[in-house]
Protein backbone atom coordinates (compact mmCIF):
# COMPACT_ATOMS: atom_id res chain seq x y z
CA UNK A 1 0.00 0.00 0.00
CA UNK A 2 1.12 3.67 -0.72
CA UNK A 3 2.13 5.81 2.38
CA UNK A 4 1.85 9.51 1.30
CA UNK A 5 -1.36 11.15 2.24
CA UNK A 6 -2.11 14.16 0.32
CA UNK A 7 -5.14 15.86 -0.33
CA UNK A 8 -7.66 13.27 1.34
CA UNK A 9 -5.33 10.40 -1.03
CA UNK A 10 -2.85 7.53 -0.80
CA UNK A 11 -0.06 7.78 -3.43
CA UNK A 12 3.24 6.17 -4.00
CA UNK A 13 6.48 8.86 -3.92
CA UNK A 14 6.51 10.97 -7.34
CA UNK A 15 9.59 9.03 -8.35
CA UNK A 16 8.60 5.64 -7.25
CA UNK A 17 11.15 5.27 -5.08
CA UNK A 18 10.57 2.73 -1.46
CA UNK A 19 12.40 2.23 1.89
CA UNK A 20 12.50 -1.46 3.40
CA UNK A 21 11.29 -1.65 6.95
CA UNK A 22 13.38 -4.28 9.29
CA UNK A 23 12.25 -5.55 12.16
CA UNK A 24 14.25 -5.29 15.29
CA UNK A 25 13.78 -8.63 16.63
CA UNK A 26 15.87 -10.29 13.73
CA UNK A 27 17.54 -7.63 11.35
CA UNK A 28 15.12 -8.88 8.52
CA UNK A 29 12.97 -6.33 6.30
CA UNK A 30 9.09 -7.17 6.25
CA UNK A 31 7.75 -4.20 4.56
CA UNK A 32 8.23 -1.30 2.29
CA UNK A 33 7.27 2.51 2.97
CA UNK A 34 7.59 5.05 0.24
CA UNK A 35 10.04 7.34 0.00
CA UNK A 36 8.98 10.74 -0.09
CA UNK A 37 10.91 13.84 -2.25
CA UNK A 38 10.52 17.48 -2.11
CA UNK A 39 8.22 17.43 -4.23
CA UNK A 40 5.66 15.13 -2.07
CA UNK A 41 6.20 17.16 0.56
CA UNK A 42 5.52 20.16 -1.65
CA UNK A 43 2.93 18.65 -2.82
CA UNK A 44 1.57 18.49 0.81
CA UNK A 45 2.04 21.49 1.93
CA UNK A 46 -0.24 23.28 -0.52
CA UNK A 47 -2.55 20.61 -0.08
CA UNK A 48 -2.63 21.95 3.56
CA UNK A 49 -3.28 25.61 2.71
CA UNK A 50 -5.99 24.46 0.39
CA UNK A 51 -7.59 22.73 3.18
CA UNK A 52 -7.60 25.93 5.33
CA UNK A 53 -8.46 28.20 2.52
CA UNK A 54 -11.28 25.45 2.35
CA UNK A 55 -13.95 23.10 4.10
CA UNK A 56 -11.18 22.52 7.14
CA UNK A 57 -10.34 26.50 7.64
CA UNK A 58 -14.28 27.10 7.70
CA UNK A 59 -15.15 24.36 9.92
CA UNK A 60 -16.55 25.73 14.06
CA UNK A 61 -14.26 24.64 17.04
CA UNK A 62 -17.41 22.69 17.53
CA UNK A 63 -17.06 20.56 14.72
CA UNK A 64 -13.16 20.09 14.93
CA UNK A 65 -13.72 18.52 18.31
CA UNK A 66 -16.42 16.38 17.28
CA UNK A 67 -14.20 14.51 14.43
CA UNK A 68 -11.39 13.99 16.97
CA UNK A 69 -13.77 12.76 19.55
CA UNK A 70 -14.65 10.26 16.84
CA UNK A 71 -11.44 9.49 16.16
CA UNK A 72 -10.23 8.49 20.02
CA UNK A 73 -13.75 5.95 19.89
CA UNK A 74 -11.89 4.71 16.55
CA UNK A 75 -8.83 4.40 17.78
CA UNK A 76 -10.23 2.20 20.88
CA UNK A 77 -12.29 -0.03 18.67
CA UNK A 78 -9.02 -0.77 16.88
CA UNK A 79 -6.81 -0.88 19.92
CA UNK A 80 -5.68 -4.23 19.64
CA UNK A 81 -4.71 -4.12 15.34
CA UNK A 82 -2.70 -0.83 15.82
CA UNK A 83 -0.86 -2.17 19.16
CA UNK A 84 0.37 -5.20 16.98
CA UNK A 85 1.62 -2.82 14.52
CA UNK A 86 3.41 -0.56 16.88
CA UNK A 87 4.82 -3.83 18.61
CA UNK A 88 6.19 -5.24 15.06
CA UNK A 89 7.50 -1.97 13.89
CA UNK A 90 9.58 -0.89 17.42
CA UNK A 91 10.06 -4.21 19.15
CA UNK A 92 8.43 -2.91 22.43
CA UNK A 93 6.53 -5.58 24.37
CA UNK A 94 2.65 -5.86 23.48
CA UNK A 95 1.49 -4.53 26.98
CA UNK A 96 3.63 -1.36 26.22
CA UNK A 97 1.98 -1.15 22.69
CA UNK A 98 -1.33 -1.60 24.13
CA UNK A 99 -0.79 1.51 26.77
CA UNK A 100 0.64 3.10 23.87
CA UNK A 101 -2.58 3.02 21.98
CA UNK A 102 -4.25 3.84 24.94
CA UNK A 103 -2.54 7.38 25.60
CA UNK A 104 -3.40 8.02 21.67
CA UNK A 105 -7.16 8.04 22.46
CA UNK A 106 -6.81 9.71 25.36
CA UNK A 107 -4.92 12.81 23.38
CA UNK A 108 -7.46 12.81 21.13
CA UNK A 109 -10.04 12.75 23.60
CA UNK A 110 -8.75 15.54 25.59
CA UNK A 111 -8.12 17.83 22.91
CA UNK A 112 -11.26 17.33 21.10
CA UNK A 113 -13.04 17.96 24.46
CA UNK A 114 -11.02 20.97 24.61
CA UNK A 115 -11.77 22.58 20.92
CA UNK A 116 -14.05 25.10 22.05
CA UNK A 117 -12.95 25.91 25.31
CA UNK A 118 -10.14 28.29 24.43
CA UNK A 119 -11.05 31.85 25.12
CA UNK A 120 -10.18 34.84 24.17
CA UNK A 121 -10.18 38.21 25.86
CA UNK A 122 -11.03 41.92 25.89
CA UNK A 123 -9.01 44.80 27.00
CA UNK A 124 -10.39 47.81 28.57
CA UNK A 125 -9.10 50.58 26.29
CA UNK A 126 -9.88 54.09 25.80
CA UNK A 127 -13.39 55.33 25.64
CA UNK A 128 -15.32 54.66 22.15
CA UNK A 129 -12.76 51.67 21.87
CA UNK A 130 -13.55 47.88 21.73
CA UNK A 131 -10.41 45.49 22.08
CA UNK A 132 -10.76 42.02 21.72
CA UNK A 133 -7.29 39.60 21.50
CA UNK A 134 -8.34 36.26 19.67
CA UNK A 135 -6.81 32.85 19.72
CA UNK A 136 -6.14 32.03 15.81
CA UNK A 137 -4.29 28.81 14.35
CA UNK A 138 -0.55 29.43 12.60
CA UNK A 139 -1.94 27.65 9.12
CA UNK A 140 0.06 25.68 7.85
CA UNK A 141 1.97 23.26 10.92
CA UNK A 142 5.15 20.65 10.11
CA UNK A 143 5.52 17.46 12.26
CA UNK A 144 8.66 15.84 12.79
CA UNK A 145 8.63 12.95 15.22
CA UNK A 146 10.72 10.18 15.98
CA UNK A 147 10.83 6.59 16.11
CA UNK A 148 10.49 5.34 19.73
CA UNK A 149 6.72 6.07 20.17
CA UNK A 150 5.32 6.77 16.99
CA UNK A 151 1.85 6.19 17.85
CA UNK A 152 1.61 8.04 20.88
CA UNK A 153 3.73 11.06 19.18
CA UNK A 154 0.80 11.24 16.17
CA UNK A 155 -1.35 11.89 19.07
CA UNK A 156 1.10 14.60 21.06
CA UNK A 157 1.44 16.47 18.21
CA UNK A 158 -1.41 16.53 15.64
CA UNK A 159 -4.25 16.28 18.14
CA UNK A 160 -3.72 19.99 19.96
CA UNK A 161 -2.39 21.08 16.22
CA UNK A 162 -5.79 20.07 15.05
CA UNK A 163 -7.71 21.01 17.42
CA UNK A 164 -6.82 24.39 17.32
CA UNK A 165 -7.24 24.53 13.73
CA UNK A 166 -4.25 24.06 11.56
CA UNK A 167 -3.66 21.97 8.78
CA UNK A 168 -0.74 19.60 9.09
CA UNK A 169 1.63 17.52 7.40
CA UNK A 170 3.94 14.86 9.12
CA UNK A 171 6.85 12.89 8.37
CA UNK A 172 7.34 10.16 10.61
CA UNK A 173 10.57 8.52 10.84
CA UNK A 174 11.61 5.97 8.55
CA UNK A 175 12.80 3.82 10.89
CA UNK A 176 8.87 3.30 12.88
CA UNK A 177 6.00 5.06 11.20
CA UNK A 178 3.32 2.26 10.18
CA UNK A 179 0.97 2.53 12.92
CA UNK A 180 0.92 5.94 12.14
CA UNK A 181 -0.12 5.03 8.77
CA UNK A 182 -3.11 3.05 10.32
CA UNK A 183 -4.20 6.27 12.49
CA UNK A 184 -3.96 8.67 9.46
CA UNK A 185 -6.38 6.24 7.67
CA UNK A 186 -8.59 6.24 10.93
CA UNK A 187 -8.39 10.27 11.16
CA UNK A 188 -9.87 10.37 7.61
CA UNK A 189 -12.81 7.70 8.48
CA UNK A 190 -13.48 9.70 11.14
CA UNK A 191 -14.55 12.90 8.62
CA UNK A 192 -11.30 14.86 9.05
CA UNK A 193 -11.50 17.22 5.29
CA UNK A 194 -9.26 16.05 3.15
CA UNK A 195 -5.67 18.09 2.99
CA UNK A 196 -6.08 18.55 6.65
CA UNK A 197 -3.68 16.16 7.30
CA UNK A 198 -0.71 15.11 5.50
CA UNK A 199 1.50 12.30 5.79
CA UNK A 200 4.70 12.32 3.85
CA UNK A 201 7.23 9.18 4.59
CA UNK A 202 10.81 9.47 4.03
CA UNK A 203 14.49 10.15 5.30
CA UNK A 204 14.66 12.90 7.36
CA UNK A 205 17.40 14.34 5.26
CA UNK A 206 15.18 14.56 2.42
CA UNK A 207 11.41 15.27 3.12
CA UNK A 208 12.76 16.27 7.09
CA UNK A 209 14.77 18.83 5.54
CA UNK A 210 12.42 20.00 2.54
CA UNK A 211 9.62 20.18 5.18
CA UNK A 212 11.27 22.30 7.58
CA UNK A 213 12.68 24.51 4.64
CA UNK A 214 9.56 24.97 2.78
CA UNK A 215 8.27 28.67 2.59
CA UNK A 216 4.43 27.66 2.97
CA UNK A 217 4.76 26.14 6.67
CA UNK A 218 3.78 28.58 9.58
CA UNK A 219 5.04 26.32 12.51
CA UNK A 220 7.14 23.53 13.38
CA UNK A 221 7.62 20.78 15.84
CA UNK A 222 10.18 18.50 16.04
CA UNK A 223 11.31 15.79 18.54
CA UNK A 224 14.57 14.24 17.86
CA UNK A 225 18.55 14.78 18.81
CA UNK A 226 19.85 18.40 19.32
CA UNK A 227 22.26 17.96 16.36
CA UNK A 228 19.05 17.60 14.44
CA UNK A 229 16.93 20.08 16.23
CA UNK A 230 19.68 23.03 15.64
CA UNK A 231 19.50 22.10 11.58
CA UNK A 232 15.17 22.48 12.15
CA UNK A 233 15.75 25.50 13.69
CA UNK A 234 18.04 26.86 11.36
CA UNK A 235 16.01 26.34 8.43
CA UNK A 236 12.39 27.32 9.96
CA UNK A 237 13.98 30.72 10.81
CA UNK A 238 14.78 31.39 7.55
CA UNK A 239 11.20 31.53 6.29
CA UNK A 240 10.85 33.38 10.65
CA UNK A 241 9.30 30.45 11.71
CA UNK A 242 8.63 29.50 15.20
CA UNK A 243 9.09 26.32 15.98
CA UNK A 244 8.95 23.84 19.20
CA UNK A 245 11.93 21.44 19.57
CA UNK A 246 12.03 18.51 22.04
CA UNK A 247 15.32 17.30 22.05
CA UNK A 248 16.03 14.48 24.45
CA UNK A 249 17.40 14.44 28.17
CA UNK A 250 20.07 12.90 30.75
CA UNK A 251 17.47 12.71 33.42
CA UNK A 252 18.55 12.48 36.68
CA UNK A 253 16.53 10.54 39.82
CA UNK A 254 17.74 12.09 42.77
CA UNK A 255 17.51 9.58 46.15
CA UNK A 256 17.63 10.96 49.62
CA UNK A 257 18.57 8.81 52.80
CA UNK A 258 14.57 9.28 54.33
CA UNK A 259 13.57 7.39 50.80
CA UNK A 260 10.50 4.91 50.70
CA UNK A 261 13.01 1.96 49.20
CA UNK A 262 10.47 -0.54 48.74
CA UNK A 263 8.59 2.58 46.38
CA UNK A 264 11.23 3.78 45.03
CA UNK A 265 13.08 0.84 43.69
CA UNK A 266 10.72 -0.84 40.72
CA UNK A 267 10.10 2.65 39.70
CA UNK A 268 13.49 3.84 39.19
CA UNK A 269 14.09 0.44 37.83
CA UNK A 270 11.16 0.60 34.80
CA UNK A 271 12.09 4.44 34.34
CA UNK A 272 15.08 3.55 32.71
CA UNK A 273 14.15 0.08 30.83
CA UNK A 274 10.67 1.45 30.03
CA UNK A 275 11.20 0.88 26.47
CA UNK A 276 14.52 0.02 26.24
CA UNK A 277 15.47 3.07 27.74
CA UNK A 278 14.36 4.86 24.45
CA UNK A 279 12.69 7.59 25.93
CA UNK A 280 13.36 10.75 25.88
CA UNK A 281 12.38 11.77 29.49
CA UNK A 282 14.37 8.61 30.77
CA UNK A 283 15.22 8.25 34.06
CA UNK A 284 19.00 7.63 32.76
CA UNK A 285 21.42 9.36 35.69
CA UNK A 286 20.47 7.60 39.61
CA UNK A 287 22.15 10.38 42.56
CA UNK A 288 22.00 8.47 45.64
CA UNK A 289 22.99 10.02 49.30
CA UNK A 290 26.27 8.56 50.16
CA UNK A 291 25.33 7.19 53.39
CA UNK A 292 22.47 5.07 52.21
CA UNK A 293 24.31 4.41 48.34
CA UNK A 294 25.71 0.73 49.16
CA UNK A 295 22.44 -0.13 50.79
CA UNK A 296 20.85 1.01 47.83
CA UNK A 297 22.57 0.17 45.38
CA UNK A 298 22.14 -3.12 46.43
CA UNK A 299 18.73 -3.24 46.22
CA UNK A 300 18.74 -1.55 42.69
CA UNK A 301 20.98 -4.15 41.10
CA UNK A 302 19.28 -7.09 42.34
CA UNK A 303 15.83 -5.33 40.66
CA UNK A 304 17.73 -4.92 37.82
CA UNK A 305 19.06 -8.29 37.40
CA UNK A 306 15.54 -9.81 37.41
CA UNK A 307 14.95 -7.67 34.12
CA UNK A 308 14.06 -9.99 30.69
CA UNK A 309 14.44 -9.21 26.88
CA UNK A 310 12.43 -10.84 24.62
CA UNK A 311 10.63 -9.83 21.31
CA UNK A 312 7.22 -8.41 21.35
CA UNK A 313 4.64 -11.64 21.86
CA UNK A 314 7.27 -13.08 25.04
CA UNK A 315 5.35 -9.59 26.62
CA UNK A 316 8.54 -9.03 29.27
CA UNK A 317 9.87 -5.71 30.59
CA UNK A 318 12.27 -4.55 27.34
CA UNK A 319 12.17 -5.25 23.67
CA UNK A 320 14.59 -4.96 21.17
CA UNK A 321 16.51 -1.40 20.13
CA UNK A 322 15.40 0.25 17.11
CA UNK A 323 17.74 -0.35 14.47
CA UNK A 324 20.80 -1.40 14.00
CA UNK A 325 23.07 1.63 13.99
CA UNK A 326 21.01 2.63 17.88
CA UNK A 327 22.35 -1.14 18.72
CA UNK A 328 25.36 -0.12 17.78
CA UNK A 329 25.68 3.28 19.84
CA UNK A 330 23.96 1.62 22.92
CA UNK A 331 26.52 -1.48 23.19
CA UNK A 332 29.16 0.75 22.67
CA UNK A 333 28.65 2.80 25.32
CA UNK A 334 28.99 -0.12 27.26
CA UNK A 335 31.77 -1.55 26.32
CA UNK A 336 33.39 2.33 26.95
CA UNK A 337 32.40 2.08 30.53
CA UNK A 338 33.42 -1.59 31.07
CA UNK A 339 36.86 -0.43 29.33
CA UNK A 340 37.17 2.39 31.36
CA UNK A 341 36.77 0.70 34.20
CA UNK A 342 33.45 1.49 35.48
CA UNK A 343 31.82 -0.78 37.86
CA UNK A 344 29.20 -3.23 36.26
CA UNK A 345 26.81 -3.95 39.20
CA UNK A 346 23.73 -6.23 37.42
CA UNK A 347 22.75 -6.74 33.94
CA UNK A 348 19.30 -8.07 32.32
CA UNK A 349 19.12 -10.93 30.16
CA UNK A 350 17.96 -11.78 27.79
CA UNK A 351 14.96 -14.40 26.85
CA UNK A 352 15.79 -18.05 25.61
CA UNK A 353 15.16 -17.74 21.82
CA UNK A 354 15.37 -14.22 20.99
CA UNK A 355 17.18 -14.11 17.36
CA UNK A 356 20.62 -13.55 17.03
CA UNK A 357 20.59 -11.38 14.76
CA UNK A 358 18.04 -9.43 16.44
CA UNK A 359 18.97 -5.70 18.01
CA UNK A 360 18.91 -6.92 21.55
CA UNK A 361 20.53 -5.34 24.56
CA UNK A 362 20.63 -6.71 28.43
CA UNK A 363 19.78 -3.72 30.51
CA UNK A 364 23.14 -2.39 32.33
CA UNK A 365 23.67 -0.95 35.60
CA UNK A 366 26.54 1.09 36.12
CA UNK A 367 28.06 2.61 39.47
CA UNK A 368 29.72 4.51 40.86
CA UNK A 369 29.88 6.71 37.59
CA UNK A 370 32.37 9.37 37.62
CA UNK A 371 30.83 12.55 37.08
CA UNK A 372 32.76 13.38 34.19
CA UNK A 373 32.55 10.32 32.56
CA UNK A 374 30.79 10.49 29.11
CA UNK A 375 28.00 7.58 30.65
CA UNK A 376 27.39 10.71 33.15
CA UNK A 377 27.21 13.39 30.45
CA UNK A 378 25.85 12.13 27.63
CA UNK A 379 22.48 10.43 26.35
CA UNK A 380 22.60 6.86 25.49
CA UNK A 381 18.81 6.59 24.86
CA UNK A 382 18.86 2.68 25.64
CA UNK A 383 18.47 0.58 28.62
CA UNK A 384 21.99 2.11 30.56
CA UNK A 385 21.90 3.73 34.38
CA UNK A 386 24.85 5.64 35.71
CA UNK A 387 24.64 5.56 39.68
CA UNK A 388 26.89 8.38 41.40
CA UNK A 389 27.09 9.14 45.02
CA UNK A 390 26.05 12.71 46.66
CA UNK A 391 27.02 14.60 49.83
CA UNK A 392 23.85 16.56 50.72
CA UNK A 393 21.34 18.58 49.04
CA UNK A 394 23.36 21.53 48.02
CA UNK A 395 25.65 18.62 46.26
CA UNK A 396 22.78 17.18 44.77
CA UNK A 397 21.84 20.46 42.78
CA UNK A 398 24.85 20.79 41.76
CA UNK A 399 25.64 17.20 40.06
CA UNK A 400 21.92 17.53 39.05
CA UNK A 401 21.96 20.33 36.83
CA UNK A 402 25.47 19.83 35.48
CA UNK A 403 24.15 18.17 32.73
CA UNK A 404 23.57 20.19 29.09
CA UNK A 405 19.98 18.60 29.25
CA UNK A 406 17.16 20.14 31.50
CA UNK A 407 13.81 17.77 30.26
CA UNK A 408 12.47 15.52 33.73
CA UNK A 409 13.77 15.30 37.21
CA UNK A 410 12.53 12.50 40.08
CA UNK A 411 13.16 13.26 43.67
CA UNK A 412 12.66 11.14 46.24
CA UNK A 413 12.22 11.96 50.05
CA UNK A 414 10.00 11.96 52.82
CA UNK A 415 10.81 15.46 53.91
CA UNK A 416 8.63 18.04 52.50
CA UNK A 417 10.72 21.43 52.65
CA UNK A 418 13.12 19.60 50.82
CA UNK A 419 10.66 18.11 48.01
CA UNK A 420 9.82 22.11 47.77
CA UNK A 421 13.57 23.44 47.84
CA UNK A 422 14.55 21.13 45.36
CA UNK A 423 11.53 21.59 42.81
CA UNK A 424 12.40 25.10 43.12
CA UNK A 425 15.96 24.95 41.95
CA UNK A 426 16.10 21.57 39.43
CA UNK A 427 17.10 23.14 36.06
CA UNK A 428 14.31 20.38 34.62
CA UNK A 429 10.82 21.00 32.44
CA UNK A 430 9.28 18.48 34.28
CA UNK A 431 9.94 17.44 38.40
CA UNK A 432 8.25 14.70 40.00
CA UNK A 433 8.43 13.93 43.56
CA UNK A 434 8.15 10.08 44.87
CA UNK A 435 6.57 9.16 41.46
CA UNK A 436 7.73 9.37 37.83
CA UNK A 437 6.31 9.70 34.77
CA UNK A 438 2.87 9.50 36.41
CA UNK A 439 1.74 7.41 33.51
CA UNK A 440 2.25 9.40 30.66
CA UNK A 441 0.13 12.36 32.19
CA UNK A 442 -1.79 13.73 29.14
CA UNK A 443 -2.46 16.51 30.88
CA UNK A 444 1.10 17.80 32.02
CA UNK A 445 2.87 20.38 29.95
CA UNK A 446 5.97 18.51 29.36
CA UNK A 447 9.21 20.16 27.33
CA UNK A 448 12.65 21.23 27.93
CA UNK A 449 15.41 23.51 29.58
CA UNK A 450 18.84 24.12 28.55
CA UNK A 451 20.13 21.58 25.23
CA UNK A 452 16.39 19.81 25.67
CA UNK A 453 14.65 22.29 23.82
CA UNK A 454 12.29 25.00 24.16
CA UNK A 455 8.51 25.11 24.34
CA UNK A 456 5.43 23.20 25.47
CA UNK A 457 3.57 20.24 24.01
CA UNK A 458 0.93 18.19 25.98
CA UNK A 459 -1.88 19.94 28.54
CA UNK A 460 -3.36 23.12 27.71
CA UNK A 461 -0.47 24.81 27.11
CA UNK A 462 -0.17 23.24 23.96
CA UNK A 463 -3.23 24.73 22.50
CA UNK A 464 -0.99 27.94 22.90
CA UNK A 465 1.92 27.07 21.42
CA UNK A 466 -0.50 25.50 18.26
CA UNK A 467 -1.77 29.32 18.09
CA UNK A 468 -1.63 32.81 17.87
CA UNK A 469 -2.93 35.58 18.79
CA UNK A 470 -4.32 38.13 16.96
CA UNK A 471 -5.43 42.21 18.32
CA UNK A 472 -8.63 43.01 17.12
CA UNK A 473 -9.50 47.16 17.87
CA UNK A 474 -12.43 48.72 16.99
CA UNK A 475 -12.99 52.12 16.97
CA UNK A 476 -17.13 52.74 17.18
CA UNK A 477 -17.21 56.17 19.07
Amino acid sequence: MATLLINGQWRAASDGQTIPVLDPCDGKPFTTIDRGTAADIDAAVKSAQAALDGDWGRMTATERGRILMKFGELIVKNAEAIAKIEAQDTGKPMTVARNDIVAVARYFEFYGSAADKIHGEQIPYLNGYNVQVVRVPHGVTAHIIPWNYPAQMFGRTLAPALAMGNACVLKPSEDACLSGIKLAELLMEAGLPAGALNVVTGYGHEAGAALTAHPGINFATFTGSPEVGVMVQEATAKNAVPCVLELGGKSPQIVFNDVDVDKAVPIIVKAITQNAGQTCSAGSRLLVQEDIYDSFMQRVAEAFAKVKVGTPEMDLDCGPIVNKKQFERVNGFIDHAIATGVPLLARGSLADGVAKDGYFVAPALFGAVPRDHKLACQEVFGPVLAAMPFKDEEDAIRLANSSEFGLVSGVWTENGGRQQRMAARLQTGQVFINCYGAGGGVELPFGGMKRSGHGREKGFLALEEFSTTKTVVLHHG
